[in-house]
């Protein structure tokens, strides 16, 4: 039976932390030489509607450094569920390659892609959730801290895909994660509800708070994402007047731990969620995190599509 990679709430306890383990063994392989060839012969299709600098080139890369090839999809080539329904896409697809990459507005396209496929699917990134990120970043609190359990992670801003995934991950690893989120910003109470169920499994936690001071107060980590997302250009104005109070500042900094880490996502949009002083200072992770998709993902290919 095909396995897909949709949503860290799909994957066991178990399952997250032998892809953590595979990511570290691939990125010290990469950097004692170059990994070994494990998907020569394979190609994989990178099916995007949104455009990405890390997804893309991550991805790509990844495939050329396990021996694969990679194959990118334009927006307009397919116009998925436009000029061609997501069925069909997944079935032609299926028949040309050995893995399918989308990255999407709506999380339901993924899912169908993985409904109709005879490949493995990955979700690139959908409004639902970003689950390759969601690894990524347990990855690089992992080599940062050396552990993931107990750890406290404060995520200020939207209560967006990023977050669910932060919370889903987050929780299945046993550490702590507090959520600072306007009003009406809030992450989806089905993701919360899951993320409690595995944080009492694991003996993690979740919070959800509205004063960021206070949720920042005492983290290891903390963590932020754009306001305005793609798709959203039409809130932009509403956002901007909304989110300020939550932007991570060199202020909002101190009432972490005294050595806390700062991770973003990327891109950046610097002066507004994010300073530049914070970003390019001596505590962003920002980079470290960014080049750990690349690992991540290697193992999350390495899981699929090697036979």
């Amino acid at each position: 039976m095909k396995k897909d990679f949709l949503s860290l709430a799909d994957c066991t306890i178990d399952e997250v932390r032998s892809l953590l383990d595979l990511a570290v063994t691939l990125k010290a392989e990469l950097r004692a030489g170059g990994n070994k060839p494990r998907l020569s012969g394979k190609a994989l299709a990178m099916v995007f509607q949104k455009p990405s600098l890390r997804t893309r080139v991550s991805f790509e890369m990844g495939m050329i450094q396990l021996g694969g090839r990679a194959l990118y999809i334009a927006p307009d080539e397919i116009k998925l569920g436009q000029r061609e329904s997501v069925p069909d896409v997944a079935r032609v697809l299926s028949r040309y390659v050995d893995g399918i990459m989308a990255r999407v507005f709506a999380h339901s396209d993924v899912v169908t892609l993985a409904q109709w496929a005879s490949v493995p699917v990955i979700n690139g990134l959908s409004d639902y959730t970003h689950p390759c990120q969601g690894l990524t970043d347990l990855l690089t609190v992992q080599e940062k801290l050396g552990r993931l359990q107990g750890v406290t992670l404060t995520y200020v801003g939207d209560g967006n895909n990023v977050l669910h995934s932060l919370l889903l991950g987050g929780a299945k690893t046993g550490m702590h994660i507090v959520a600072a989120t306007p009003t009406g910003y809030d992450p989806l109470p089905e993701v919360v509800r899951l993320a409690e169920a595995d944080a009492a499994r694991t003996g993690g936690s979740v919070r959800l708070l509205r004063d960021p001071r206070e949720a920042v107060a005492g983290a290891d980590v903390v963590y932020t994402d754009t306001w305005i997302s793609m798709g959203q250009e039409a809130e932009s104005a509403e956002r901007r007047k909304v989110f300020p109070p939550y932007q991570l500042n060199s202020q909002l900094l101190a009432h972490a731990k005294p050595n806390a880490g700062v991770m973003h996502d990327l891109p950046a949009y610097r002066g507004y969620e994010i300073t530049d002083e914070v970003a390019d200072g001596p505590q962003s992770w920002l980079f470290d995190q960014a080049e750990n998709r690349l690992h991540a993902q290697k193992a999350i290919l390495v899981q699929l599509l090697e036979r």
